[in-house]
């Protein structure tokens, strides 16, 4: 596999972008009344507002793309097994989705936040407004690729299935060749918004105190996990647990669970208390339908943004329904480059009502992350796969011999 330098990475990307944007921001903040610096505003905030119009497009066509495709797959090889594994996968992102709602809404009150909208310089206008609508909307593409995927899978509609997988390579080669390139850009050009005005000075502090709180969050979610799945299989959890540092590293070093995988099936296969023919069959799955962490973290986050751009976290309702929709998206659309948040930038903007500002904000605070939100969602698996042991232990269900050794 080739490897990717840190220096050619989206989050060092992103970083620079961040850090190019503040700087331009402040400097055009200074120089106010000169016209050269206003006329350079002028640019960067249409620059933004295409941009933003670009990625928008594209939301409905990752929905479609990601969520009929990995449906079909689901059931093409539906098996009991397969089963317990999508629910336990979803009902652990849902909890953990649900447990950040519960803290952000016993927290985020509590931190220094307060709506900036008070003493900020006002943006100029853009330059020109060049809408870019959507061919349906996010909702409307989740029912329909939640529906297709279904009724192609009922009637085992074999070119239907094919057509989906092709659109899916589509969909990716969109994202990965313009969506991901021109992120930094767009991301940067918000900065250098947010930096005129003068809300980034006076936010930072909050942001630091949130992705601490964050990191702090996966930790108690992983102990949850651990200590029900050897309450469940009547292990030993720590035996499990105690071997998946080097996953955990290398899920930082990496950012990404595929790229982990074979680290994770080697720490899996030495835990005593896991079947070996279920660590050869859910470790694999786990790494892409499970993402504990990176749904704790965006919920989090999400909440936190709500409040320091507009002033009040959204409703407990809004929240739960989010929730709720994330967890399909946490196993639906886990290819996506950019991680889950990427992915489910439909429900963001279309239940959670964010803009271009809330939605930057959101991928550059996540991707800058994304590296321990992984790790989560790696050492999470082996839980997953205890509790998975514990359910063929309880129903009698026999050890499959393997062929080669993990």
């Amino acid at each position: 596999m080739k490897k990717t330098s840190f220096f050619n990475s989206l989050p060092f990307k992103l970083l620079v972008a961040v850090i190019l944007g503040i700087i331009a921001g402040l400097i055009l903040n200074r120089y106010s009344t000169n016209g050269i610096s206003m006329a350079v505003l002028n640019i960067t905030v249409t620059i933004k507002y295409i941009l933003g119009q670009l990625i928008t497009f594209c939301v409905p066509l990752i929905v479609l793309g990601f969520i009929a495709p990995s449906i079909t797959r689901l059931g093409k090889n539906a098996s009991l097994m397969l089963g317990v594994a999508v629910v336990l996968a979803y009902g652990s992102s849902v909890g953990a989705a649900l447990f950040s709602t519960a803290s952000g809404f016993l927290i985020i009150p509590h931190l220094s936040i307060h709506s900036y909208a008070a003493g900020l310089k006002q943006l100029p206008e853009v330059i020109f407004e060049l809408e870019i609508p959507q061919i349906m909307s996010v909702m409307s593409a989740l029912v329909f690729a939640m529906m297709l995927g279904l009724a192609a899978t009922w009637t085992k509609a074999k070119l239907i299935t094919g057509l989906l997988d092709e659109f899916q390579k589509i969909v990716l080669s969109l994202v990965a060749r313009i969506i991901i390139p021109i992120l930094p850009l767009f991301i940067g050009t918000t900065f250098c918004g947010l930096a005129y005005e003068g809300t980034i000075t006076r936010q930072l502090p909050v942001f630091l105190k949130i992705i601490v709180l964050v990191l702090a969050g996966h930790f108690i979610w992983m102990a949850l996990l651990y200590i029900l799945a050897g309450i469940y299989s009547g292990e030993n959890p720590l035996e499990v647990v105690r071997h998946y540092g080097p996953a955990y590293l290398t899920a930082v070093g990496t950012m990404s669970s595929a790229a982990t995988l074979a680290v994770a099936l080697q720490c899996a296969s030495r835990a005593k208390p896991l079947r070996k023919d279920l660590v050869s069959f859910g470790i694999p799955l786990f790494a892409n339908i499970h993402l504990c962490g990176s749904v704790l973290t965006e919920v989090f986050f999400c909440m936190a943004i709500s409040k320091i751009l507009y002033g009040s976290v959204p409703t407990p309702g809004t929240m739960v329904l989010f929730c709720l929709l994330l967890g399909i998206f946490a196993i639906g659309a886990p290819g996506v480059p950019g991680g889950t948040v990427m992915a489910s930038l439909g429900i963001i903007t279309g239940i959670l009502k964010f803009d271009s500002s809330g939605t930057a904000l959101m991928l550059t605070i996540f991707a800058l992350q994304d590296s321990f939100g992984t790790a989560c969602n790696v050492t999470g698996d082996g839980a997953l796969t205890l509790m998975l042991t514990g359910y063929a232990k309880r129903h009698h269900i026999e050890e499959q011999q393997l062929d080669v050794e993990l």
